[in-house]
């Protein structure tokens, strides 16, 4: 292991002075608030001030330098901590961190997303921090495999003992280990303490062999130790081949003192409430730390000049890589060029017409032939899939590239295996990083998995694209647990909710043919404000018919509005059809009886995103489904799925049970999924 010649006693007191510094902030953040986690952020201090201040690569004058390393907090209750450290930087204002938790303040309780203020991602639900960084670390590698180490950078996790215990982390750490990730280097708070135990009572794993056995280089040390934690990052940062943890033992509420003087550090309290509703006293821990309790929110002089000198040489760091980046890319213009794109041009433009669909497959296939064409066109676009490759089609994409494999990112393609959450959330590290378009993909039943991921990720803005295929009861012999039946209305629930930007944070497309794939894809493909998800079918679902004017590509682009009127009428209809995905084939089929053998004039109308539907202007909004008109639904969801879009006195017909097994035709006949039922149902409707 590397060590550092050891600091001078004056300078090793101040190295100490400034993690009091930031104790001291974490604590008086708190109180003011009256709410918040003082223990952990004050236990973790050390680490946090060695490594930003001496570590830590980035821009003061230019945060979102797309080469900076990256610090990623998976213990968003900690926030107190980073809070801290950005203040000592100068990224946050010492009124903002006395504004802690409170309204339009931007040092919310759980760090949210904000760049500008070292914030690399939205933090809370423990674990998704820990795989936000691998994904990020993927990313970094897949740009550093193909424009050099020029460009790379280390990223650094800090986790805690929940995020540890948290499902998500292994799988993330296991690809991690397998993948090689010697840009990563991760920092486990190890303080014994959880919200409401200690750690154990809940576990007593060896996680320094558990990480080993991942393939992490491991690394123990006190966390308190400033030399230790010192010479860990070091040989972090030597470690190439393997992904470092550095597993430090830290003292929860380190400083903390009662109102006798004596310590409080180590207690449960302390981890979820201000040190003034426990048996610790604010004042005198101020006291004990150097500050003035009765003015908490201050800088020591020494420190702020310390500081002042850290961000100097930071941006004399920056400024000499920035110098060698312009002249390897004066010598290479052309991938310069390249980069450049990747990382601030968005997504190129595709002629998405030229893409040649088959007649009659399934949607899951139409996808499989975008992601084909997709693979030749986008060198920047990374596919992911939960062990379901030549099921959710995205074999297409992988036929054109090679997986990722150990020391070796010059491919496209994540094998991840069995584990859709942590996918989801790779994905949305990708995201964040920048310069890459990450996509992942699964079966539909599985989303229930990513949810916490995918929320996250609507919440944070990343334009992750999420493939669903096996989208109903349609996947058939597999039986209710792969059928998915209230999915599709869970999933547009988040399109519903509106992000902090205005927008509806989620874009979901549930295309009903081949051409509306390919335009559902166009929309995911060009939306960079929100996730999007594309819910596609198993069996292959009969084209819809084209206008006679214009081909079934040109009739399907009216999917770009949200929905569209397929076939329409002479005059007024009398009743009105409406669905999404393989359901409107059904409502074709089912109309041409209505229409011939009952005389009634239909509308048919597909809706693959309600979400978008309704950001279109209201006359649009009439001009599909005029007030007035009866209006029939059917989806192979619950029922509520299409009930914003029929309306109060329209009508839905869906599924309100779990499927069976048996072969999907089957299913149609006994779940009423066939155009004679479509009939039955209307005319009922219309009695």
């Amino acid at each position: 292991m590397q060590t550092k010649t050891k600091l001078s006693i004056a300078s090793e007191s101040l190295e100490y002075k400034a993690a009091d510094n930031i104790r001291i902030l974490v604590a008086s953040m708190v109180e003011k608030a009256k709410s918040g986690h003082p223990g952990g952020a004050m236990g973790g201090a050390d680490f946090i001030h060695v490594l930003f201040s001496e570590f830590f690569e980035y821009d003061p004058a230019d945060m979102n330098w797309p080469f900076r390393d990256r610090f990623f907090l998976d213990p968003g209750h900690m926030s107190a901590m980073l809070y801290g450290i950005q203040t000592l930087l100068g990224n946050i204002k010492m009124e903002e961190i006395e504004k802690f938790r409170q309204w339009e303040s931007p040092t919310p309780g759980h760090p949210e997303l904000n760049v500008s203020k070292g914030i690399e991602n939205t933090s809370g639900p423990l674990g998704l921090g820990h795989a936000f960084g691998i994904g990020a670390a993927i990313a970094e590698r897949f740009l550093v495999a193909r424009f050099g180490e020029q460009i790379a950078h280390k990223t650094y996790l800090y986790i805690s003992d929940g995020g540890i215990q948290e499902e998500i982390s292994q799988a993330a750490a296991r690809i991690a280990g397998f993948l090689g990730l010697g840009n990563v280097i991760m920092f486990y708070d190890s303080n014994d303490i959880q919200l409401s135990a200690r750690v154990e009572e809940a576990m007593n794993e060896d996680t320094a062999k558990k990480y080993e056995a991942f393939g992490w280089h491991v690394l123990k040390i006190d966390g308190n130790n400033q030399q230790e934690i010192r010479q860990a990052l070091y040989a972090g940062i030597e470690e190439t081949e393997r992904p470092t943890l550095i597993i430090g033992k830290t003292i929860m509420g380190k400083g903390a003192v009662t109102e006798n003087g004596d310590s409080y550090e180590g207690a449960v309290e302390t981890h979820g409430m201000p040190l003034s509703k426990t048996q610790a006293s604010f004042e005198k821990t101020i006291e004990n730390l150097g500050g003035d309790a009765a003015n908490p929110f201050k800088i020591f002089p020494d420190v702020a000049t310390f500081y002042s000198e850290v961000k100097a040489k930071k941006q004399a760091r920056a400024t000499e890589k920035k110098a060698a980046f312009r002249k390897w890319a004066a010598a290479h213009s052309k991938q310069a060029e390249k980069l450049h794109s990747f990382l601030y041009d968005g997504p190129p433009k595709i002629n998405w017409s030229q893409i040649e669909q088959k007649p009659d497959v399934a949607t899951r296939a139409a996808s499989g032939k975008v992601l084909a064409y997709l693979a030749d066109r986008v060198e920047n676009m990374i596919v992911a899939s939960a062990d379901l490759s030549n099921s959710d089609k995205t074999d297409a994409f992988l036929k054109k590239t090679t997986s990722f494999k150990i020391g070796d990112f010059s491919g496209a393609f994540l094998q991840v295996g069995v584990s859709e959450l942590t996918m989801a959330a790779l994905a949305t590290g990708m995201a964040l990083h920048g310069g890459v378009i990450p996509v992942c993909a699964t079966f539909f039943v599985f989303s229930d998995y990513m949810k916490p991921a995918i929320r996250i990720a609507a919440l944070m803005e990343q334009p992750v694209k999420f493939i669903w295929t096996h989208d109903a009861f349609r996947v058939g012999e597999d039986g209710p647990t792969h059928q998915p039946v209230e999915h599709e209305a869970q999933i547009r629930l988040l399109e519903k909710l509106k992000n902090h930007s205005g927008r509806r944070s989620f874009l979901a497309l549930r295309p009903a043919d081949a051409q509306e794939t390919t335009i559902a894809w166009k929309l995911a493909f060009e939306n960079t404000w929100t996730p999007s998800g594309l819910i596609l079918s198993r069996q292959g679902i009969k084209d819809l018919p084209a206008s006679p004017s214009s081909s079934r590509f040109e009739k399907a682009k009216g999917a770009e509005k949200g929905a569209y009127i397929l076939q329409d009428t002479s005059g007024k209809p009398d009743i009105i059809l409406l669905g999404n995905g393989s359901e409107v084939a059904t409502l074709v089929a089912g109309a041409e009886t209505l229409r011939k053998v009952h005389g009634l004039k239909i509308r048919i109308v597909s809706a693959p995103s309600e979400g978008l539907f309704r950001d279109q202007s209201q006359d649009y909004q009439k001009e599909v489904l005029p007030p007035g008109i009866p209006v029939f639904g059917m989806t192979a969801g619950l029922p509520v799925t299409l009930q914003g879009l029929v309306g109060p006195s329209g009508k839905v017909f869906g599924l309100e049970y779990f499927g069976r097994s048996a072969p999907f035709q089957v299913l149609d006949e006994k779940f009423g999924f066939t155009a004679e039922n479509v009939v039955k149902q209307v005319l009922d409707y219309l009695k």
